[in-house]
């Protein structure tokens, strides 16, 4: 379970050096001035806003992920069933991130979100049945 624990927190890591990076060129090629950043008020080109709303995203659902997966290795729930979820899970997530940080093809995303969730939600099944 560990280890796709720690592919969703690299993940996060890359999404996080993405967003600075291209808050830079951003900022570089006049797009957006910086005192934009201060509040976040104004205008700014749709791949900062993109970046900047996945990152954000990546502190919504994926925190459930953290504390099953914590929760999992704490209880020794490790099956080979629950690692797998959770690695679907980070797949999942994975291909989200490159779908809304590249096309942004909201179907294909949708599909990305859905298969997360639902894996999520069966790992909190499993989880879930096993301490009741």
């Amino acid at each position: 379970m560990i280890f796709p624990l720690l592919v969703m927190v690299v993940l996060t890591f890359a999404v996080a050096a993405f967003l600075l990076f291209t808050r830079v060129n951003a900022v570089r090629s006049g797009a957006v001035k910086f005192s934009y950043f201060r509040l976040m008020q104004g205008e700014a080109p749709d791949n900062v806003l993109a970046a900047s709303r996945h990152f954000e995203n990546l502190f919504q659902m994926p925190v459930l992920f953290y504390a099953a997966a914590v929760l999992a290795i704490a209880g020794n729930l490790q099956s080979n069933f629950l690692i797998g979820l959770a690695w679907i899970f980070v797949i999942a997530r994975a291909v989200h991130t490159v779908i809304h940080l590249t096309s942004n093809n909201i179907n294909q995303r949708l599909t990305a979100f859905l298969v997360s969730n639902a894996a999520l939600l069966v790992m909190w099944l499993v989880i879930g049945w096993h301490f009741f």
